[in-house]
């Protein structure tokens, strides 16, 4: 329970609609997505303004009351989610949803971090531009939430990840003093780039409350196929070839296992075999250009056809109107969802240099047989900058409390190889309470020792996000 002078102070801020107090309310708060992590909160807060959120922050502070940040509560890592002591303020930028700017001259559009990342595209499509962060919870995750974990997504191949995509942030800081680095300029040398401590900080360091960032030329042609292959090696030589061919026209290449793509025909309504038959991995390919009548389609067949020559590509399927260009997508954005319903998923998003992908999944996959037989690999994710997703399900047959606890060894048997490889632990989904332990276990100590420099100096008290990412 609060302190009812904090509770008082905390009400005049944000008014009666700013607090969340009713135990079912709560509750949505209080677990991930996924219900993979629960907490306890001793109130929700959901200012609606900078001045707002920078006023709950001194109270807390002052109070010695921790919060925890919290956008669409989309994420997969616990970053957003309370410990279980019921002592943690929640602080929800949901309310935060104004477009503040749309400057085409200059490209780009400024927004509070509680605007949804589809509401963000939407906006941007009405001033006839391009917001490219494309990702299967578009929905309901908030670009508040996207810049804090540096979201990445389908289109980093072209146009990068969030920390790509910002020229300038609005953040309060751990003091509640507000910094105003919203500038849309695209050259700034006079210091240290600030913005880019608070990017990818889960929270940790400050509360980004508003952004400013780019927007690109609107696409007017695509051309999309969906091409079966022999072996991630010919992937890895796909994408080279199509990279020579097309350029940046090159915006999305996808990398799917048959393990993966058998998941999402079992599970997901309307989804079908495209080829006669199985083969062991797919990609989705796809081009777009700014130019209504671009020659996608010639350049897309130039290279499907020396691949085939070359024994890179089995079989193709190119989409010949929109609704294939979704039904193709749908069979990408399945797999998350479909392998829930094969039980306890154990989700590894790691990445490796993009020329060492075979290796990485050769070697994976031989070690977790030997050591786990049985265990079923779904392997899938975004070629172009060496992220995969190689998450485990159970055993047919088996039951879940065995497979769930040989998690852990799951998990450390995945990293070292990563390890081995020069990869990371985390590609786009965040350290939050998931990974905390293995990064202190793979990361390099004096990289932990400075950040844990820059929290010590930023947030001497520790009451910002505190159990997350360090």
């Amino acid at each position: 329970m609060l302190d009812q002078q904090l509770l008082q102070a905390l009400e005049q801020v944000v008014g009666e609609a700013g607090l969340v107090r009713d135990e079912q309310r709560l509750q949505s708060y209080l677990s991930d997505w996924r219900n993979a992590y629960r907490g306890k909160a001793a109130l929700v807060v959901r200012p609606a303004s900078t001045e707002q959120v920078a006023a709950v922050v001194r109270l807390c502070r002052e109070a010695g009351v921790a919060l925890v940040p919290q956008g669409g509560n989309t994420g997969l890592c616990g970053g957003s989610i309370p410990d279980d002591s019921g002592t943690q303020v929640v602080l929800s930028l949901t309310r935060m949803t104004q477009i503040r700017d749309v400057d085409a001259g200059n490209e780009t559009i400024t927004v509070e971090a509680g605007v949804l990342l589809q509401r963000l595209q939407e906006a941007a499509a009405e001033a006839g531009r391009l917001f490219p962060l494309s990702l299967g919870a578009e929905g309901s995750c908030t670009v508040g939430g996207n810049l804090a974990t540096n979201a990445g997504g389908t289109a980093v191949l072209r146009y990068g990840n969030m920390r790509d995509l910002a020229l300038g942030l609005e953040v309060v800081l751990p003091d509640g003093r507000i910094w105003n680095g919203l500038r849309g300029l695209r050259k700034d040398n006079t210091g240290y780039d600030l913005k880019h401590l608070f990017i990818g900080s889960e929270g940790t360091l400050g509360i980004i409350t508003a952004a400013v960032l780019k927007l690109y030329p609107a696409i007017r042609s695509r051309t999309t196929a969906w091409v079966a292959l022999p072996s991630s090696q010919a992937a890895v030589d796909l994408i080279g070839r199509m990279r020579a061919l097309c350029g940046d026209r090159l915006t999305g290449f996808e990398l799917m296992s048959r393990q993966s793509v058998e998941f999402v025909l079992r599970h997901v309504a309307g989804c079908g075999e495209l080829f006669a038959e199985p083969h062991p991995w797919y990609v989705l390919i796809e081009l777009s250009d700014t130019l209504p009548d671009s020659p996608l389609a010639e350049m897309l067949e130039s290279g499907l056809g020396a691949a085939f020559e070359e024994g890179e590509a089995l079989d193709a399927v190119v989409a010949g109107s929109e609704a294939q260009v979704a039904a193709l997508w749908k069979l990408r954005e399945g797999i998350s969802e479909a392998q829930n319903h094969e039980g306890p998923s154990l989700k590894h998003d790691i990445s490796v240099p993009v020329s060492r992908i075979p290796a990485f999944i050769a070697q994976a996959d031989e070690r977790l047989q030997q050591a786990f037989p049985g265990v079923r690999i779904v392997c899938y994710g975004h070629v172009g900058d060496g992220n995969l997703h190689y998450n485990i399900s159970k055993p047919l047959g088996s039951e879940d409390a065995p497979f769930k606890a040989q998690a852990e060894a799951i998990m450390h048997l995945i990293y070292d190889v990563t390890a081995a490889f020069a990869g990371s632990i985390s590609a786009e989904h965040g350290i939050g309470q998931a990974k905390r332990e293995a990064a202190s276990r793979y990361k390099d100590p004096l990289e932990l020792e400075l950040m844990r420099s820059l929290k010590q100096t930023l947030d001497p008290t520790g009451l910002m996000n505190p159990g997350k990412v360090l």
